[in-house]
Parts: structure tokens; C-alpha cells; sequence
């Protein structure tokens, strides 16, 4: 079981008395946990299938038509009424996600021309391809989640890193340093997106890569700025005089102490990498054409004016996760100002 120190249980009373980063970092994880689980929620293949006395799981397993007494051996189209008639009408049952369309499902179904309103079937209506914007809206902010996630960890190990031996060392170190950090930060990283995605095709790990060398500088001041004021202290020269290595007197006496102040930096790092990417996708230089996009469902809303749902589902998507990301980070910074 994990025991907080005096002044962590401090730390996380004061985060719980903050009414609106606490419940929306509940509301956070809950959106989060169900854009992981997509699967379940929004898929074009069914959860359960019984038939003869025995289940599958095609949302999970690869199945032929030849498995439900079929004759092609190919995977069935689960939601067509051949299907259908070939499982119920030998007692089967399929059991599907609350919403029966994958991120890329095309709907033929449709009444109307894509895009096509809100409607019982398409509960946000669908984009110009047909395919349900409600399950891209999920699978879009699981990718978005998931990308700003490993940006941010990406991020706090090299400014961490970076800013403690700069700060730790100071110096030549510190100088040298420096003068490479205002170099590199002056670099246009949008267009250096933007030329290098004419030579290679985007994906998420390019993306990650390349923005992961940039989006570190905002934490080397703040955790530099630590260890320059933490160096001189009585305790890091007591454990210098122990004979306590470097590292150690890093690691063990110095960074727990900048890690206060780097943790109240992170959720606005991660609103910033979501905002990266939907800028990307929006400009066509983000993840690969098809995947699901809220940066791209924003391109669809500028190009079908006439379809309002997805301009409006796109902005209350990024609203709403940029907004918790933001109170939660207003949360971590009361919860470990100094001065309270």
C-alpha cells in the first residue's frame, strides 16, 4: 500500500479541496477509460455471438463465414441481413456494442447523403464518408489521449534530465547549455512538421519522435532553476561530505523537490501536445488519412458547412478535454504552491 508522507497527505487534501480539478479528474480517467475500451463501446463486429451451443467473440477473434455454417471463407460483414439470416435463422444470437460501427465503418445504409444528420442509428450523424462521428470521436480522443500521454512522459525524462545537470553542475555546463537551449527552442517546429511530412509519412511514433524533441524545453527552467537554488543548501553539502555521489545526491536528496514544481507543469503539457496534433491532422499533416481524428473531424466541419454536427461535436470534444486537463492542472498548482 502506498503511505504519502506528512506533507504529500498535505498536498493531496489540498487537491481534493479544490472541488473543480477533483471532479474533473474523475470526469477525466472516466472519458479516458472508455475511450481504451472503444472496442466495447463502439464496433461494427459483435461482442457475443451464440450459435450451436457455442460462443464466439468476434470483436476479439477473427472468424469465417464457414465457422457459422457459411460457404465463403472470409470474414462475414456481421451487421448485413445475409449474416444475420445465416446465424438467427439457426437459432444463433449476436450481441452488439452499444454503438454497432467501428471508427471506419462505412454506413450503406444510410437514408440520406453523407454527411448525414443526427439519427437513431448515427447518433451524431456521420462524416462526408458515411462513417459514424460519434465512434471517431472516441477512438479519435483515445489516440489523442494516448499521444499527449507518452509526449508528456517523453518530455518530463529528457527536461528533467537536461535541466538537473544543468542546474546541479551550473558553470561551463550550465552556460554551454544554455546558449544550445536558446538555439534549439528558436527552431519553427509547426513547419518543420509540415516539411518533413513531404519526405516521410506521418504516423503516431513520427509525430511522437519529432515533437518529443521539442516539447521538453518548457521543464528544463523550472526544474534548472531547483537545483541551482538546492546545490548550495546544508543538506546536499552534508551528503557531499559523506561522500555521497553526484548521482545520488541527484536522485535521491535534490529531485524530489523539483518534482513538486515539474508536476503542476504536466497537465499543461498534455493540453498542449492535444492541441498539437489536432492542428496537424486539421492542416492534413497529422496521422495517417483514415484514422480517426478529432483535428480532421474539424477539417470535415470547415469543408460541409452545411453539416454543423461536425464542427460543433469536434469543438465540445476538444472543449471538454482541454478544459479538464486545464482545472486539473490549476489543481496541481494550489495543491503544491509553497506558500499554502
Amino acid at each position: 500500500m502506498l503511505t504519502l508522507s506528512p506533507i504529500g497527505r498535505r498536498r493531496w487534501a489540498r487537491f481534493k479541496a479544490h472541488r473543480r480539478g477533483w471532479w474533473s479528474l474523475w470526469l477525466f480517467l472516466a472519458l479516458f477509460g472508455v475511450s481504451l475500451g472503444g472496442e466495447l463501446v463502439a464496433n461494427d463486429k459483435p461482442l457475443l455471438v451464440t450459435f450451436k451451443g457455442e460462443w464466439f467473440f468476434p470483436a476479439f477473434k477473427r472468424y469465417t463465414e464457414q465457422d457459422f455454417g457459411g460457404e465463403l471463407p472470409f470474414q462475414p460483414d456481421y451487421r448485413s441481413a445475409q449474416v444475420r439470416e445465416l446465424i438467427e435463422g439457426q437459432g444463433g444470437r449476436m450481441w452488439f456494442a452499444p454503438i454497432p460501427f467501428g471508427f471506419d465503418t462505412v454506413n450503406y445504409d444510410l437514408t440520406e447523403p453523407a454527411p448525414s444528420p443526427p439519427s437513431g442509428d448515427n447518433w451524431l450523424g456521420t462524416d462526408d464518408q458515411a462513417r459514424d462521428v460519434l465512434a471517431r470521436v472516441i477512438f479519435g480522443t483515445r489516440v489523442s489521449l494516448l499521444f499527449a500521454l507518452a509526449l508528456t512522459t517523453a518530455s518530463a525524462l529528457i527536461g528533467i534530465a537536461v535541466g538537473a545537470l544543468q542546474g546541479y553542475y551550473g558553470g561551463w555546463v550550465d552556460l554551454i547549455g544554455q546558449r544550445l537551449l536558446e538555439v534549439w527552442s528558436g527552431l519553427p517546429v509547426l513547419y518543420l512538421l509540415i516539411i518533413l511530412s513531404g519526405f516521410v509519412e506521418p504516423n503516431f511514433w513520427w509525430l511522437l519522435g519529432i515533437m518529443a524533441l521539442f516539447s521538453w524545453l518548457s521543464l528544463v527552467d523550472v526544474v534548472r532553476a531547483e537545483f541551482l537554488r538546492s546545490r548550495g543548501l546544508e543538506y546536499v553539502k552534508a551528503a557531499r561530505a559523506l561522500g555521497v555521489g553526484d548521482a545520488q545526491v541527484i536522485v535521491r536528496h535534490i529531485l524530489p523537490n523539483a518534482m513538486s514544481a515539474t508536476l503542476t507543469y504536466l497537465p499543461f503539457i498534455l493540453t498542449g501536445a492535444i492541441a498539437t496534433l489536432s492542428a496537424l491532422d486539421f492542416l492534413g499533416f497529422g496521422m495517417p488519412a483514415g484514422s480517426a481524428s478529432l483535428g480532421e473531424l474539424i477539417g470535415q466541419g470547415k469543408t460541409n458547412l452545411q453539416a454543423p454536427w461536425l464542427g460543433l461535436t469536434a469543438f465540445f470534444a476538444l472543449a471538454l478535454i482541454l478544459s479538464l486537463l486545464v482545472f486539473i492542472g490549476e489543481a496541481c498548482r494550489d495543491a503544491f504552491d509553497p506558500r499554502t
